[in-house]
């Protein structure tokens, strides 16, 4: 049994890394509540507004799994607090509308700080707390969504401040998540020392047909999710609900992710990981399509529910995806939680040209049946035995 002296550092470094991570993760939920601002304010079209989304996770696509190499090869505690402050900064940066160009260009700079952040932080979660994890990497992934959760709230208040000043307002988040995440001094050398002194530990198998199939998983998910979160907001509007409802949608959406993410983690520990996995994306079936179907007022719980079974998953594919490469722990959590805004990121554009040809609902009809896909493929995952993650991190070490 683990003794009260060692397990609460371990719960504050949880708790500080869960803190710091929604720090970030609002401003990827803040991009997705600009949209309607940018499509009512600066008479962006459909397309334009999701090529909006698309600058904010390309680069997340491509360089987030760079940076999890990175975080394999050597430990950049420095990099998560400079993420952070990139992330806030970009968002702010949107408000000096300098034309579209400059507009693609900042939401690009606040994805770059979001690809940044991900895979060190994942790993260090790991690494926190030994063993499976996968209890604490939901915590570590219920701060993300209550960032998401929290954005729509976060834009509308500061974009109801007259002038630039409203802008800047939506860089607290980041300059209170730097403060969070800065590295004391001589922490990396400490820790250095102390692992150096254990021995080593034969190199476990790796599972990377499995991981390719996760990928795939996470991919059907990251389209669903993220499309819903961009086009949701302007699809209540089209259906009679204001600016406000809209908003109140996305809020939803938001929310439902937080407590699906957190009722993950006690579900593996009753079913399994993979058991859960496949069985929430069967569950996600019906409540995307009572999103686009079902009258306005059942539309804000269909939201809920449909975030709720598609987080369910999320941070189970982490550790899912650790344990296929278990060398290979920052890679493994670049991909997973790349994939999982990034290649949504990428569709949305191709959503939004397909609602400017016909309609929105027509485009946002896939999403209904995208979750039948990946119920299928996360069916034939293996649940691997968790493969054994360094011990917890020595007192000097810190969150981040």
């Amino acid at each position: 049994m683990k003794s009260p002296i060692r397990t609460t550092p371990v719960r504050r470094r949880t708790a500080a890394l869960a803190a710091g991570h929604s720090c970030v993760d609002v401003y990827q939920g803040a991009v997705a509540a600009l949209v309607p601002f940018l499509v009512a304010e600066r008479a962006y079209g459909y397309a334009a507004a999701s090529g909006i989304v698309l600058a904010a996770s390309l680069l997340s696509s491509v360089v987030q799994p760079l940076f999890g190499m990175l975080a394999d090869r050597r430990p950049m505690p420095w990099l998560i607090p400079l993420a952070t402050g990139a992330a806030g900064l970009g968002i702010a940066l949107v408000g000096l509308d300098a034309g579209y160009p400059a507009t693609v260009a900042a939401v690009a700079l606040s994805g770059l700080g979001v690809a940044a952040y991900h895979p060190a932080a994942a790993r260090l979660v790991r690494a926190t707390v030994g063993g499976a994890g996968h209890t604490a990497m939901s915590w570590f992934a219920l701060g993300g969504n209550i960032g998401f959760a929290c954005a729509p709230l976060l834009v509308v208040g500061a974009l109801a401040v007259p002038g630039p000043a409203g802008w800047w307002l939506l860089a607290l988040p980041a300059a209170l998540g730097v403060l969070l995440n800065r590295p004391p001094a001589r922490a990396g050398a400490a820790a250095s020392a102390a692992r150096s002194e254990e021995p080593p530990a034969p190199a476990p198998e790796e599972n990377r047909p499995a991981f390719l199939r996760l990928s795939l998983v996470v991919i059907v998910r990251s389209v669903v999710f993220v499309g819903l979160s961009t086009f949701v907001a302007l699809y209540v509007r089209e259906r009679g609900g204001g600016g406000t409802a809209g908003a109140a949608a996305l809020f939803a959406l938001f929310a439902g992710s937080a407590g699906g993410t957190l009722l993950g983690g006690r579900l593996a520990g009753r079913w399994g990981r993979v058991a859960t996995v496949h069985r929430a994306y069967a569950a996600a079936v019906p409540a995307v399509a009572g999103v686009l179907f079902l009258p306005l007022p059942l539309v804000y719980p269909c939201a809920a529910l449909a975030a709720a079974a598609l987080y369910v998953p999320f941070s189970l594919q982490v550790t899912l995806g650790q344990d296929y490469l278990p060398t290979r722990m920052g890679t493994a959590g670049g991909v997973t939680l790349g994939l999982t805004v990034s290649v949504g990121g990428l569709a949305s554009p191709l959503i939004g040209a397909a609602a400017d040809a016909t309609s929105l609902r027509v485009a946002l009809l896939p999403l209904a049946v995208l979750p039948v896909l990946a119920w299928a493929l996360a069916r034939r995952l293996p649940e691997p035995v968790s493969a054994p993650a360094p011990g917890p991190v020595p007192e000097s070490e810190p969150a981040a």
